[in-house]
């Protein structure tokens, strides 16, 4: 609700980070396509037209409902320089009244992973939420394998605050994930993984 309806568009160093267009359909099918070997360790299963137009355009639609209606901020990641595609993040399920509260989740494609792209987008995608969208918790989960997603997640100020068993279907088979939460004006202090 709060700056939620109107065109979102975050700046960072490298990156400019909007909503999805049409017109990013070939980028981001080469993109996914590409990484396919190296994202689906992490990911449910691709159903059989997820490379196909007609569900990027069901992407571009739900992105635009989702954002109007203040329900999620699905965005990808832009990098300035040459206008490349990289990834995305998206804050969903974002949930008002007493809660203030979402879910964030994120992929980088193959060629951009580990250059500090992702920390650098979570970490404006963190800033936004906390004030223009008046958010107190953003919550994010990853199988406990992943040490690169957990890294960044740390690196962006989330905390370890436990196990969710059988949380998603990851890869085809239900996996427990890791659960971070990151609060605005934290005074935890340091929590350790388990």
């Amino acid at each position: 609700m709060i700056g939620l309806r109107r065109r979102v568009r975050i700046e960072t160093e490298r990156m400019t980070l909007r909503l999805p267009q049409h017109s990013d359909f070939r980028a981001w099918a080469a993109l996914r396509s590409d990484s396919r070997d190296f994202l689906a360790p992490w990911e449910p299963v691709w159903s059989s037209d997820h490379l196909s137009r007609k569900s990027f355009t069901n992407r571009v639609y739900w992105a635009g409902r989702a954002h109007s209606a203040g329900t999620a901020m699905p965005l990808f990641l832009i990098r300035r320089t040459d206008d490349m595609l990289l990834g995305a993040v998206t804050v969903d399920n974002i949930r008002r009244g007493p809660a203030q509260a979402a879910t964030v989740g994120y992929w980088i494609g193959a060629p951009f992973a580990r250059s500090g792209y992702m920390s650098e987008a979570l970490r404006a995608v963190i800033h936004h939420s906390f004030t223009a969208l008046d958010l107190s918790r953003l919550e994010s989960a990853c199988l406990p394998e992943n040490a690169a997603s957990r890294g960044v997640l740390e690196k962006c100020g989330y905390k370890y605050e436990g196990v969710a068993q059988s949380y998603l279907q990851i890869n085809g088979r239900w996996r427990n994930h890791v659960l971070y939460a990151n609060l605005r004006g934290d005074r935890r202090g340091r929590t350790d993984a388990g």
